[in-house]
């Protein structure tokens, strides 16, 4: 604590208007700048950086003083500790909000700064038709989904985001400023991709952009339990038969309502080019009747900027596992979740939903045609379907209870899917609780290949020590 307060005074004395302190009005507005009401801690001082040599200023001084400290991009990832902090510094990076795109070469790379959001980058596209491989959602931060890997709709395609990236500009441990890319620091280019924030602050990114100035959308909403196994068989079909030749993917949701006991199932979700309705999303479309059914070919920025969740809503907990596209294993799974939401459904402020998040075989591709991989060491034969609870609730008394619930549930549903053969290993830090660890499920090799890169360019481990909040690699 006091080693907080030693940082922030240095902070303060070197940049007194970018150093809030407790007490004043802009404090107490950065102090809940995130998603989850669970992330809104008390810091010593929240520190707002004007530019990359200012972050590295404020990281030397931390690793000098030896101060715990969070860092906070987008603020978007619900794991309390991994974008905000109680007593020490929270270096908030707000302001690096940059946006450019290289117009001199025809395939435009943009560099985003990680105080961008996604809907920024989409912004900035536009006017030359061009598209980034990142968040579905208009307020996903860019570095956080960037530096976990990166689920987007073009994805089974394009690969991950991480795997879009060209280069990172990256502040160390020590304060240093380096550059990693496929010719500069190699092995730290590599960790970034999927590695999380273990190595260092990543001040811009350059990432990759693609001709897509059209999109192909859909929208469907199903009310009634009679939907959901014809929905859960859609997207588990879509998913096996996805080749990867034109780019497509949605967001899958089953919503409960334990009071009414009814359920409403929805599809959102985009193709490029102008095929309308959009023919990967047939399965869907086939389902009758629908609540509601819209198809449109629109603009991509027009899109995602329908797509919000807004900030302090809720507290909000994921959990998910992996397993094969097996759909009447995936239905009794979402059956068996029903049935232990009445276990909690006297919670204040309750809302469940099971989500499918659809990780196709062809995802892989481009990390392992690229010379370069990514962490996560998937194989192009890989078809995975991420079953995924996602419960929000309104009281902090709550906390421990819902955490118990999901912690139990997940855990003897995962155990069935093994005993069935039909569990995969992989989890993804996005998608993942707390209690989970990610890394592990990335293969021995590479953990170890992780392990001494961030033996390398963080030796003090200044970035698991002292930043020691969200998922990280413990050496």
């Amino acid at each position: 604590m006091r080693r907080g307060a030693t940082a922030c005074s240095q902070l303060q004395t070197l940049y007194p208007g970018g150093t809030l302190l407790p007490g004043t009005l802009a404090y107490k507005v950065e102090r809940v700048n995130n998603w989850d009401k669970r992330s809104s801690l008390s810091p010593a001082c929240i520190f707002l950086p004007e530019d990359a040599d200012q972050v590295a200023v404020a990281v030397k001084i931390l690793h000098d003083a030896e101060a715990q400290f969070a860092i906070r991009g987008g603020g978007h990832m619900n794991i309390p500790g991994a974008n905000s902090i109680d007593d020490g510094v929270l270096v908030a990076l707000n302001k690096l909000d940059h946006t450019t795109v290289d117009e001199s070469v025809t395939d435009k790379p943009i560099a985003v700064g990680p105080g961008a959001k996604w809907v920024d980058v989409y912004a900035a596209l536009a006017p030359y038709g061009r598209y980034a491989i990142g968040g579905r959602l208009k307020n996903i931060g860019v570095p956080g989904l960037t530096l976990i890997g990166g689920v987007s709709y073009f994805q089974n395609k394009y690969g991950w985001s991480m795997d879009t990236v060209l280069r990172y500009d990256v502040v160390l441990g020590n304060g240093t400023r380096v550059v990693a890319d496929k010719t500069t620091n190699r092995d730290l280019f590599w960790a970034l991709k999927g590695g999380g924030n273990n190595f260092g602050i990543v001040t811009s990114f350059l990432f990759e952009t693609y001709h897509v100035p059209l999109v192909s959308s859909t929208l469907q909403v199903f009310a009634g339990e009679s939907s959901v196994r014809a929905f859960v068989q859609a997207a588990c079909d879509m998913v096996s038969s996805d080749d990867g030749s034109i780019g497509a993917g949605g967001v899958f949701n089953i919503h409960y309502d334990a009071v009414t006991r009814s359920t409403i199932t929805m599809a959102f979700g985009t193709q490029e080019g102008t095929e309308s309705p959009p023919s990967r999303f047939s399965g869907f479309t086939a389902i009758k009747p629908a609540l509601m059914r819209m198809h449109n070919v629109t603009e991509p920025l027009a899109w995602h900027s329908q797509f919000e969740t807004p900030n302090q809503m809720f507290r909000i907990q994921f959990g998910h596992y992996t397993m094969k596209p097996d759909a009447a294993q995936l239905y009794s799974l979402y059956q068996q979740w029903v049935e232990a939401v009445h276990d909690i459904s006297d919670v204040r402020g309750l809302a469940p939903t099971f989500v499918i998040n659809l990780l196709p075989g062809a995802s892989a591709r481009p990390a392992l045609t690229n010379c370069m991989g990514n962490v996560f060491g998937l194989r192009n034969e890989d078809l995975i379907t991420d079953w995924m609870l996602v419960t929000s609730w309104a009281n902090e008394k709550d906390d421990a209870r819902v955490t118990s619930w999901a912690k139990s549930l997940l855990t003897r549903l995962h155990q069935q899917n093994r005993e069935k053969s039909l569990a995969s290993d992989f989890l993804y830090m996005g998608d993942a609780a707390e209690w989970q660890k990610p890394y592990e499920t990335y293969g021995l090799v590479n953990n170890r290949r992780l392990r001494r890169i961030q033996a390398q360019y963080d030796p003090d481990c200044v970035f698991t020590r002292l930043n020691s909040g969200g998922f990280k690699l413990r050496r």
